[in-house]
């Protein structure tokens, strides 16, 4: 049976398979599926689309997407975040095509109509000549996007009004970002602008490779561990702990194998580490203390890891770096990459540099180890589009296997965090979570 559509018998039955750790490959390239993803999971929940650091000022601006809408995100004269739809009210053309910048009007290309910043139009060629008094400005304003929060200086906008708040939508998400993202009094900035790339994948894979599989480390990566980088021992990722969280979040908490560590704070500069104390609790220091990488996923699209890579030479010391990135899905094959470099604003200059470099030459879009994911993620989309896969009905031989740690592996009660933590990185917990949350989306949009 041809799964060009998709019921709800079927996935529930995708759902009973997942709970079991299956998961059919037609799944990552289904275009049915597909619509449904994005009329159901990202015109639902909130999307993640920048840093404030990047419209610190007045007047500032960024262009993002929510998928196909596209989103003018700025800060107003009065020093609030505003996010419209970036498309004229007269014809509906893109109104701004420029990444970034800073501008008090935005005129559109087109017809000239101009907006200022509260989204009003307040320009129009020929105005009244053509359209006479009775023409009502105040009703042709840009669109305002439903919803705009931010935590920790991480912006995300929902296309739903009826969206949970943002901060029950991250949920014990927020402990972990405090780490990463709120452990200095002046927070964190983005470092350049966002890259931006294109690959040919499903959405679903990139999400779920960072939120739940340091286990593909040591193959896919394996170049690294020939160089010398990383260690010979093929458990080295699974070390730590797997945090399941709720609404299909999850991290992995990478150590050493003993949870020693050369670098203590990821080899954060000392001068930071009163401000740990300020601004941390005990139970959250203790945890960035000995954490070597942070990894994984906030549902649906939002990724981010924070290793220790070196900059180049073999001499070099490993520098730490903060890096988040969002999957846009662009069709069921392909994906735009938007990825972010944060450091922290108190630290020193030399170490922002040197942080920056290690992040570019490991998981920036020409980094060693984003080439080696890339390679693989592509791969997996073209052998999930044969007439064999699309064929077949959800029964064993069509599923992928998300099986690791199932009813193996206990979690770890004495964790300090939130969330269910077990105590390996190598385990499919997240995984099958994030695909739990997946389908019941999908499912609801059924009900």
């Amino acid at each position: 049976m041809a799964y060009k559509t998709v019921d709800r018998q079927t996935l529930e039955e995708v759902k009973t398979k997942i709970q079991r750790g299956m998961l059919p490959q037609w799944a990552f390239t289904n275009h049915d599926i597909y619509e449904r993803e994005l009329e159901h999971i990202y015109a639902k929940t909130w999307n993640f689309i920048a840093h404030e650091s990047e419209i610190a000022n007045p007047g500032d601006y960024v262009t993002r997407w929510i998928v196909n809408d596209p989103i003018l995100l700025l800060r107003d004269k009065d020093g609030q975040m505003k996010a419209y739809l970036n498309s004229c009210a007269h014809r509906g053309m893109q109104l701004c095509s420029a990444d970034f910048g800073n501008k008090s009007t935005f005129t559109c290309p087109y017809h000239g109509w101009t907006f200022n910043q509260k989204g009003e139009l307040i320009g129009i060629v020929a105005g009244n000549k053509v359209y006479g008094h009775e023409m009502d400005k105040s009703q042709w304003g840009l669109r305002k996007i439903p919803r705009l929060e931010s935590y920790r200086g991480m912006i995300f906008a929902s296309l739903n009004p009826d969206a949970e708040s943002l901060e029950d939508f991250l949920g014990g998400m927020k402990w972990y970002f405090d780490i990463m993202l709120g452990r200095t009094t002046n927070g964190m900035e983005v470092r350049g602008v966002p890259h931006r790339w294109i690959i040919n994948t499903n959405w679903k894979i990139s999400s779920d490779n960072f939120g739940g599989d340091p286990y593909h480390t040591a193959m896919t990566h394996r170049s690294t561990v020939e160089l010398g980088i990383s260690p010979q021992d093929p458990l080295y990722a699974s070390y730590g702990h797997q945090v399941v969280l709720e609404n299909g979040h999850g991290i992995n908490l990478c150590t050493t194998k003993d949870g020693g560590t050369k670098y203590p704070y990821q080899g954060l500069p000392k001068e930071l580490w009163g401000e740990f104390e300020q601004n941390l609790t005990p139970e959250q220091r203790a945890v960035l203390y000995k954490t070597v990488v942070f990894v994984g996923s906030c549902f649906p699209n939002l990724s981010f890891v924070s290793p220790m890579h070196g900059t180049g030479g073999p001499d070099e010391p490993l520098t730490s770096f903060v890096n988040f990135r969002t999957w846009r899905p662009l069709a069921p094959d392909k994906i735009e990459v938007c990825s972010w470099l944060l450091v922290d604003k108190d630290a020193p200059e030399s170490f922002k540099e040197a942080s920056y470099k290690s992040y570019i030459g490991s998981f920036g879009p020409a980094g060693t180890l984003e080439q080696d994911d890339g390679e693989i993620w592509t791969r997996v989309v073209d052998a999930s589009k044969g007439y064999m896969i699309q064929h077949k009905d959800v029964h064993y031989d069509n599923v992928l296997n998300y099986i690791m740690g199932l009813d193996r592996v206990e979690p770890d009660e004495s964790w300090p965090g939130p969330g269910v933590a077990y105590p390996t990185c190598y385990l499919d917990a997240i995984s099958r979570a994030f695909y739990e949350q997946w389908v019941d989306m999908l499912l609801a949009s059924e009900a």
